[in-house]
């Protein structure tokens, strides 16, 4: 599933070089944490959320297929 979001995020963002993604599993949870240039931010957030919220909905779905919980994060440093 991390290659699927670094897919979606690296064709959103204006520095795709720059995206950090970790993927955390601890049984049927797996957290994915995502980081962007700070320019790229609004991006991936989308107006009111909406493109993460897509996402996220996208790996609800794939969760749904595999038995899994997927979370993503995006983090600012």
């Amino acid at each position: 599933m991390k290659q699927a979001v670094e897919r979606m995020i690296g064709a959103l963002v204006g520095e795709p070089e720059l995206v950090e993604i970790s993927e955390h599993s601890d049984g049927k949870n797996v957290r994915i944490e995502v980081r962007v240039a700070d320019s790229d931010m609004g991006r991936v957030i989308g107006r009111e959320g909406r493109t993460v919220k897509a996402i996220r909905s996208i790996l609800f779905a794939a969760g749904q297929k595999h038995g899994q919980r997927f979370h993503l994060d995006l983090i600012e440093d």
